[in-house]
């Protein structure tokens, strides 16, 4: 009999329970057992958080969102915040009590479900020894060495559906409506609900926006009997001349800051340029929340039976990626080697130029 634990780190995004699911079916089909570490590595460390999963744990939570293990984007093994008794918080290594209790309970895998930071950690457990199989989440869509990963579907949705209304709003009050959608520096979330959406510019981190561009777009519309405009602005993005923006740092230990705020300021240019009553909306982590679309609820499935299935391979220090429709095996290495962004040849980017969507460059002409 084999034991696997299970594992969910960093942002949520829907599919995760889809993925839980798929795992702890297909290994009580095989007589294994399957247990689950709460708040990511949080059953490593203590054992009241780590919990036994069987078929009963998991009924039904194919179609929720969010993930009945919990996660944490600030528990970093490797660089972990603790008070001391002083009150200082000091930053320590815990992964060796985690590397020995995984091996003193007598795990023999580690399915790790994870956007780069947490296949990251995978990773390094992985160089020290542990036996351990990634699985790609992120609604950002910016791994390396998938195709997709799964919460991405989901979320353009929600984007999409958020633009389909504002659409009437906006045409009611002859506004500008600026929304600020998720994505980091990649502009996947941007580009797929913003051609969806009929939003008439797009802004993503790939191409730096020129703010000229964006309203010669606006006052284009005017001309053309438009008066309300929607405008997409991927959280990632930044001006021609390098502005980018950020709400500050992130949590205690790490560098990474926390992207933000472009969405406002656009809208307030906008405002002072054109004299257009200009609005701007945040979407924010409602793209992270609700039931998993069928293509995310599907792609989760595959990946957590494909990840069973190469723990009965062996097939350790590798992620399950898709690639041409197929479930296969990457090293771990390779998709988190740099971000996946949104590549100027894309398909996509000729169509939304082609259908006279403005990308905060002059290469889009006005009718």
């Amino acid at each position: 009999m084999k034991k696997i634990i299970i594992s969910t780190g960093g942002g949520d995004a829907p599919g995760l329970n889809a993925v839980i699911y798929a795992v702890v079916h297909t290994c009580y089909r095989k007589g294994w057992e399957v247990y689950g570490s709460k708040n990511g590595y949080g059953g490593f460390i203590d054992i009241d958080d780590m919990v036994r999963l069987t078929i009963r744990d998991v009924e039904g939570i194919y179609s929720t969102g969010g993930t009945i293990l919990g996660s944490t984007n600030k528990g970093n093994p490797f660089a972990k915040p603790v008070e001391n008794l002083a009150g200082e918080v000091q930053i320590v290594d815990v992964s060796d009590k985690i590397l020995k209790n995984f091996h003193r309970m007598g795990f023999d895998c580690h399915i790790a479900i994870g956007g780069d930071g947490s296949l990251d950690i995978a990773h390094r457990f992985a160089q020290k020894g542990m036996p351990v199989i990634g699985v790609p989440k992120t609604i950002d869509n910016d791994l390396e060495e998938t195709d997709r990963t799964f919460g991405f579907d989901t979320a353009v949705s929600t984007a999409t559906e958020a633009l389909d209304k504002l659409h009437s709003t906006a045409k009611s009050h002859n506004r500008v409506m600026v929304v600020e959608v998720m994505g980091r520096d990649s502009g996947w979330i941007a580009l797929y609900s913003g051609i969806s959406g009929g939003a008439d510019v797009i802004l993503i981190p790939e191409i730096p926006f020129d703010m000229e561009a964006v309203c010669e777009k606006i006052a284009d519309n005017e001309l053309h009997e438009k008066h309300y405009s929607i405008v997409v602005v991927a959280e990632g993005a930044i001006t021609k001349e390098g502005q980018n923006f950020n709400k500050g740092m992130g949590e205690l230990g790490r560098t990474e800051v926390i992207l933000g705020g472009v969405g406002e300021w656009v809208a307030s240019e906008i405002r002072k340029r054109t004299e257009k009553d200009t609005r701007s909306l945040v979407l924010g982590h409602l793209q992270r929340g609700g039931s998993p679309t069928t293509f995310d609820r599907l792609l989760a499935l595959r990946f957590g039976a494909a990840a069973v299935r190469m723990a009965e391979e062996k097939v350790f220090g590798h992620m399950v990626a898709l690639k041409n429709s197929v479930m296969v095996p990457v090293l771990i290495t390779d998709a988190i080697k740099k971000r996946k962004k949104v590549t100027l040849d894309n398909d996509k980017i000729a169509t939304a130029r082609d259908i006279g969507i403005c990308l905060g460059d002059k290469d889009t002409a006005v009718l």
